[in-house]
């Protein structure tokens, strides 16, 4: 009989607990470690987020026929990958709010930020390579660690240097598609493959979760683009547009082939100069793709489920992950 899928939904907290209890060199005084680097961190990381990724890895564990629950320190290393990316991203995009507080770079100020956020990628690549796993496994781990932050670079910097106003509309789909390719489908699949490497899964089970982690990771990132137009969490999108982000309802949009429409809403956002005139954008911009939005963020998130249930429908951790998938659906408005 298959295990009970271990609730991993307060994966922060544990990512907490864990770097509270980090040894660092004890010929400095804690409250030098405290004021530097773990103080603000450690806070930062016991804020609630919706931890799919620590379940999802969980979720592969059992796909890839792991034994018993899933080693910690696996969610601990992608919680710590993802954390680290947050708050290296909030640094660039200039965003002061992160999951209910503080973004961190407020709290500590900037160089620090960044030296924390890029510690905890290496923190997490330690934690992986403690790992006791067959020599092979853990060397394909570690180089999917490091591809992975490849990717997500690469699709960074194509987040922060293109601006929608700039491409043509045909250009924009393949543009929005290649950074949520580099950077939350990137991320995602990395959170199913990692498990399966630990679990010595079969390459085409390995591929197979990937290929699932990729799919939720962007129709979550399509629903997270439009749920940012809507009203209940209009800041993100109005940071969106006011940083001229190439977007998913921008992609949508210039999918719809309607050149005039699209042209007179980028002239709009592109000239305004405060945000009422960008709530205005958002209104309009949501209006316009919000059903053909929703419609293929649901089709990806149903075809990436839709597949891993081929291999065993019944299966509870399959169960459950549909569930988390529902709920958080609807959570991003």
């Amino acid at each position: 009989m298959t295990a009970a899928v271990p609730d991993l939904r307060h994966a922060t907290p544990a990512l907490a607990v864990a770097l509270d209890q980090t040894a660092l060199p004890a010929d400095v005084p804690a409250a030098l470690w405290d004021r530097a680097l773990l103080g603000p961190l450690v806070d930062y990381t016991r804020r609630p987020g919706k931890e799919l990724r620590g379940r999802l890895a969980s979720i592969a564990w059992q796909l890839a026929g792991g034994r018993g629950a899933i080693p910690t320190a696996i969610p601990l290393a992608i919680e710590a990958l993802h954390a680290g990316s947050l708050i290296v991203d909030d640094v660039q995009d200039d965003a002061a709010t992160r999951r209910g507080g503080p973004a961190l770079h407020v709290v500590t100020g900037v160089p620090l930020a960044i030296n924390t956020g890029n510690w905890l990628y290496f923190w997490a690549l330690e934690q992986l390579a403690g790992l006791d796993v067959d020599p092979r496994a853990g060397c394909a781990m570690h180089r999917l660690a490091v591809r992975t932050l490849l990717d997500c670079h690469q699709g960074q910097a194509l987040d922060l240097s293109v601006r929608v106003f700039d491409l043509e509309a045909a250009r924009v789909p393949a543009v929005v598609a290649a950074v949520t390719r580099g950077k939350s489908a990137a991320l995602m699949a990395m959170a199913a493959q990692l498990p399966a490497l630990a679990a010595g899964a079969a390459p085409a089970v390995v591929d197979a979760l990937g290929a699932l982690g990729a799919g939720l990771g962007t129709g979550l990132q399509m629903l997270d683009d439009l749920g940012g137009l809507a009203k209940a969490r209009r800041n993100k999108g109005l940071e969106d547009l006011r940083g001229g982000r190439a977007t998913w309802p921008w992609a949508w949009l210039a999918e719809q082939g309607d050149q005039l429409a699209y042209a007179r809403l980028q002239h709009r956002a592109r000239a305004a100069t405060d945000d009422a005139e960008l709530e205005q954008v958002a209104e309009l911009l949501y209006a316009e793709v919000e059903t053909l939005g929703r419609g293929r963020a649901k089709a990806a998130l149903r075809d990436a489920l839709e597949r891993a249930h081929d291999g065993d429908s019944d299966h509870p951790a399959l169960i459950g992950l549909t569930a988390d998938v529902h709920l958080l659906e609807s959570s991003y408005g």
